[in-house]
């Protein structure tokens, strides 16, 4: 086995990052509006170049901003769209006394559009750092799935005025809106995005499945419907980028949403989907066996999430050696990397865990990938 010169690597992660204290305190001066939107930028800008230098330090070839400009993961950057109007998604105190996260709502009130570049800054201040502090390394950039504008509300969400029928109209301005997006990132020099995505992952959860058809949808077809809906965005995506996705299961404060085994989604997922890579969360029994790897098509790439980013227990090495093992059973070993599960912050609230156990973690995947893999 090599390593990999082109993304994903062999040591990669999801994306997200705990939020420095200064950084979160800066967000809370400027919603009291006591720092303007500039003065938080350059806040920002600083907690940046120490998270890629984190990074570096840490031997990771994939380089993200953390998201530290974000506070939800897929909001920020939904919103942004034309045509589209979210609500922030509110903490539920469990019976249990566990905190939840409630589903957000999104919605299509009008034409979705790409009416500004949404992460073409963001990336650019990425990309100079990259260049000045991890020289050789690759930024990468993370957005929501295009799939979070129907799942979360099925029909009812979307918009009838604007969209009588959602097939082929609606998935193909969503699928253009994100073209645009990504052939502005490309000309910026972005050459590795990935896309975040509950929905399939929800899809293998009787619990999400029966809301789906609630909502009117049959569980059985969204992920085919996904995957040609997935494939007008590829088929938009520039040539010599990265378009990855990742799967997930639910990350608000170290909690989870969803549970299942890949099975039903594998096929539509890993042999109709015309994707470069996955990322898979495979951290605990949540997420059922490898089986369902058999459907990757040659040439794709699945990173095995094998590693939690939930709690900081560090997993053992031999542990993870073996597991790497049980997986490449079902697909070559040449077509897999490791990564953890998830980031460490999907919200701005982060996951229940220490920044040094974060560096541990990620520690830990570039010392197993090197010693599986090689480089």
């Amino acid at each position: 086995m090599t390593a990999r010169t082109t993304p994903p690597f062999r040591a990669d992660h999801v994306g997200s990052f705990l939020r420095p204290p200064y950084l979160l305190e800066a967000r809370e001066k400027k919603a009291r509006g006591e720092i303007t939107a500039e003065q938080l930028r350059a806040v920002e800008d600083k907690a940046i170049t120490e998270i890629v230098q984190f990074q570096r330090d840490v031997g990771m070839q994939a380089i993200t901003d953390g998201e530290f400009r974000r506070t939800y993961f897929h909001i920020d950057f939904l919103e942004q769209l034309g045509g589209v109007a979210t609500e922030i998604p509110l903490s539920v105190q469990q019976a249990d006394g566990s905190v939840k996260l409630a589903p957000p709502v999104i919605k299509v009130t009008g034409k979705v559009r790409h009416v500004k570049d949404i992460q073409r800054a963001d990336f650019e201040y990425l990309k100079s750092q990259v260049e000045q502090h991890a020289p050789g390394c690759t930024p990468k950039v993370t957005i929501p799935s295009p799939t979070m504008l129907h799942f979360r509300g099925g029909r009812a969400g979307i918009d009838r005025v604007a969209y009588p029928e959602l097939d082929p109209v609606f998935y193909d301005d969503v699928a253009k809106a994100y073209g645009e997006e990504l052939q502005s990132l490309y000309d910026a020099g972005c050459r590795y995005v990935q896309m975040d995505d509950t929905n399939l992952a929800y899809l293998c959860d009787e619990k999400m499945r029966e809301a789906a058809r609630q909502r009117g949808d049959d569980p059985n077809e969204l992920p085919h419907r996904y995957a040609q809906f997935i494939n007008k965005v590829v088929a938009l995506k520039p040539a010599g980028m990265t378009l990855a996705m990742h799967l997930c299961r639910g990350n608000f404060k170290s909690t989870y949403a969803a549970e299942g085994n890949y099975e039903p989604v594998a096929e539509a997922l890993l042999s109709e989907m015309n994707l470069d890579a996955y990322f898979m969360e495979y951290d605990d029994e949540r997420s059922g066996d490898f089986r369902p790897l058999r459907f990757l098509k040659p040439g794709k790439i699945v990173v095995l999430g094998l590693v939690t980013t939930k709690f900081g227990r560090l997993e053992n090495k031999d542990d993870l050696k073996r597991r790497i093992d049980e997986a490449a059973k079902y697909a070559p070993l040449d077509q897999l990397c490791l990564s953890p599960q998830c980031g460490f912050s999907s919200t701005v609230h982060g996951n229940l865990i220490a920044v040094e156990d974060q560096r541990r973690k990620l520690a830990l995947v570039v010392e197993v990938a090197r010693e599986v893999w090689g480089t």
